[in-house]
């Protein structure tokens, strides 16, 4: 009687922790449990082939902002063709606002909240008896020490083609409407002495890319030291096959310790992913975020000018009481800082998120559909809300995409936001697009606007063609690093067969 654990991930490159939280929990169940992962776009019905080829009795299916819609499709096309089949859910997506959900309701049960003991319990009650007789079933959140955690049951694909999800912490203790986080009463930390030997057991297995989902990694300073040691130790000892960390931490603490740590990271080894939101203090007041805006900005100007770390810094636009003046100083402050990217956000709806209390007050008005994004609010209508996500969009495709370094000086100039709010109406009056819009076009519309601004034309050619034969030479590295890593992985996947000859000898 086998029970299947799936998702749809948003990319194959992303390798779901939540399933393998489950798999690792099972207990006695786990020998018939299987995983199977699937990637948005695919087609409803392949993905319902696949898990009837298990031939499951119960599946239990991870629902996600992101594969919402997909996800009902599924489990629609599953009830039909094999109605006996067991259908749970979990994951956020389902966690709140459950009973007016269509897929909640085509759905047998639901598992909200944390499903690490709670789906386990859930199963052995479907298959052995008695049969739950209710169809949601709160979570229930067992002491950390008793989490049984998931990393081994990363494959070696998983390791050797995928982003390692991991956590040293569960939660966090800061309150920001927007975010599902702020129901949470704190941030609870799995045993150290555990998750570092789970993590040393996953370098030794060849991992190199680890991605760390703790909400606010620098919240306990001496936790957060000894997990970066790890990482310095195994950069110091193997330079030549280096390790790569992705941190979130929280702008306005950062002690000195942690800049030591933080400072001793070659290029190429560190991201940290900094969520400022918005500069503005009633905003800030309004959505219960606390941060120290001086503070926040010299700890960010400290990381750019004394750090190799990769900084990627979250703005989001639309909050309640934020109007177009207010983002465009926080975004302007933000660019002077000149972190590597900034991601620029559009509010979303959250199911279960405390900002839907300000609707009336402020006039928040979402899309109905995942993902929710905020179409107007009294400051901002429709239209320039949606100018806005173009202006994200074309963000990413000209800023965060590195490349147009030497291009964006020119196109921010003294005021970057007017000016590439400017580049991305221009851009879209000419394609009427935001998507699929070939590097060389965007390279030849790039040019066309800063000529048409009056910008001297010899410097635009100048400063495309630098940024063209940047590319070009990033891309030699990539294909010489691509070529170099094939090599030393031929020769010490060879090393076990000489040395099994030479014991055969």
């Amino acid at each position: 009687m086998t029970i299947l654990l799936a998702t749809l991930n948003a990319r194959f490159t992303h390798a779901s922790l939540g399933l393998r939280y489950l798999l690792a929990n099972m207990g006695d169940l786990q020998e018939s449990t299987r995983l199977e992962e699937f990637v948005i776009g695919t087609k409803t019905t392949e993905v319902v082939e696949k898990i009837l080829a298990h031939k499951p009795r119960i599946v239990g299916l991870g629902v996600y902002i992101w594969n919402a819609e997909e996800a009902a499709k599924v489990v629609a096309v599953l009830k039909r063709v094999a109605p006996e089949v067991i259908v749970v859910l979990g994951g956020p997506e389902v966690s709140h606002e459950t009973t007016e959900q269509t897929i909640a309701q085509m759905a047998d049960y639901v598992v909200t909240g944390w499903g690490d003991v709670t789906f386990p319990k859930l199963c052995r009650e479907i298959l052995n008896g008695p049969k739950p007789l209710m169809k949601i079933h709160p979570g229930v959140q067992a002491p950390m020490n008793e989490i049984k955690l998931p990393y081994a049951f990363y494959n070696d694909k998983d390791i050797a083609h995928r982003t390692l999800y991991v956590e040293a912490s569960r939660g966090c203790p800061f309150k920001c409407e927007f975010c599902l986080s702020s129901l949470d009463k704190t941030a609870w930390p799995f045993d150290l002495d555990t998750f570092m030997a789970e993590i040393e057991s996953l370098h030794a297995r060849g991992a190199r890319l680890f991605k760390f989902v703790d909400r606010t990694f620098n919240l306990n300073i001496k936790s957060s030291l000894r997990i970066m040691q790890f990482f310095l130790d195994k950069l110091a000892a193997h330079p030549e096959d280096p390790v790569y960390a992705h941190f979130e931490v929280v702008p306005d603490h950062l002690p000195d310790a942690l800049k030591e740590a933080i400072a001793k990271f070659p290029p190429g080894t560190l991201q940290l992913e900094i969520g400022i939101q918005s500069f503005n203090p009633e905003v800030q007041a309004t959505i219960s975020r606390k941060q120290n805006n001086e503070k926040a900005a010299d700890n960010l100007r400290w990381l750019c000018e004394h750090s190799h770390a990769h900084l990627h810094v979250d703005l989001i636009a639309g909050l309640p009481g934020e109007d177009m003046e207010s983002f465009a100083r926080g975004f302007d402050h933000l660019v002077r800082i000149n972190p590597h990217e900034i991601q620029f956000g559009i509010l979303k709806r959250l199911r279960g998120t405390p900002v839907i209390r300000h609707t009336q007050t402020y006039g928040l008005v979402f899309d109905p559909y995942p993902p929710y994004t905020i179409l107007a609010n009294n400051c901002i209508d429709f239209a320039t809300m949606q100018r806005l996500v173009r202006f994200a969009r074309y963000w990413d495709m000209v800023a965060n995409s590195g490349r147009f370094a030497n291009t964006l000086k020119l196109i921010l100039d003294q005021s970057p936001f007017a000016n590439f709010m400017a580049l991305s109406d221009w851009i879209y009056v000419k394609t009427d697009a935001t998507h699929r819009i070939a590097l060389e076009r965007l390279t030849g519309l790039v040019g066309e606007w800063l000529r048409e601004r009056g910008h001297d034309a010899e410097a635009v050619t100048a400063a495309i063609d630098s940024d063209y034969a940047g590319q070009m030479q990033k891309r030699e590295v990539r294909l010489k690093g691509a070529a170099e890593h094939a090599k030393n992985k031929a020769k010490a996947d060879a090393l076990p067969q000489r040395q099994a000859r030479h014991m055969a000898a």
